[in-house]
């Protein structure tokens, strides 16, 4: 069953209990009842759709926040390894360290300016873009040690691409969006009621109240964009997230 079907029948079926339960009460009551003595719940439900509303804002902002700082930890742990195996291959012969640092660099580039635009638009990494960090894993392990020094080195190279692979995975895994469809929802919805309750409250013309009431809405509108902003955890454009990548790597 589809989450949006289980969502419509969850909020059917809950307002359906509620206004018959309502209406059955209003009809046992009798002609005697007075209205007046039963305290009036609507100030205590606009106070709780508030609070209600703002825990859910705040789980909702966390969420991304959090996604945002992983993702931009996975960057700078792919990048770091890569640069890592750039500068070690120093120890090897000129030939393998050249080819090793130009396939890096290669990588690199190629994950800036070709791979970044099209994960941000279909949240998905490149096929290409893993057989360039498969041609570096292969400069390494194909490489035969001449000495005591580059044995030594060949260990900790095998762990820095290790952990530049390691890390490609996480960011496959974070490149999709952090808040899901039937989230973004609640979160409208809510915002819509929050800011119709205002009309409940009896709202005036003053000066005081209208700008009590801009404020209100224009600090929810400014939540939600907050949220949509950083529910792409590495950003809307290349340059958010790929700091990293440019700033080890000549690109």
């Amino acid at each position: 069953m589809s989450e949006w079907l289980v969502l419509a029948i969850a909020m059917a079926a809950a307002c359906a209990v509620v206004l018959s339960i309502t209406v059955l009460r209003e009809r046992r009551l009798g002609e005697d009842d007075d209205p007046s003595e039963t305290p009036n719940v609507i100030e205590y439900m606009t106070m709780m759709v508030g609070v209600v509303y703002a825990i859910v804002l705040g789980l909702a902002i966390a969420g991304v926040w959090e996604a945002r700082n992983g993702a931009q930890t996975t960057v700078q742990a792919e990048a770091q390894a890569l640069h890592e195996v750039y500068e070690r291959v120093e120890a090897y012969a000129p030939d393998a360290r050249d080819q090793t640092r130009k396939d890096v660099t290669a990588y690199a580039s190629y994950v800036v300016h070709k791979e970044w635009p099209v994960m941000l638009k279909e949240q998905k990494l490149t096929e290409h873009g893993a057989q360039l960090l498969d041609k570096v894993r292969d400069d390494v392990t194909s490489y035969q040690p001449r000495n005591d020094h580059e044995t030594q080195s060949y260990q900790p190279l095998l762990d820095q691409v290790g952990a530049a692979n390691g890390a490609r995975n996480a960011r496959a895994a974070n490149a999709d969006e952090t808040m899901p469809g039937v989230v973004w929802f609640g979160l409208i919805a809510g915002a819509v009621v929050a800011v119709g309750i205002i009309f409940t409250l009896q709202i005036r013309r003053s000066p005081r109240e209208l700008l009590l009431a801009g404020v209100y809405s224009a600090l929810i509108a400014f939540l939600l964009f907050l949220i949509w902003d950083f529910n792409s955890p590495f950003g809307h454009h290349v340059a958010d997230a790929a700091g990293p990548f440019t700033e080890l790597f000549s690109i």
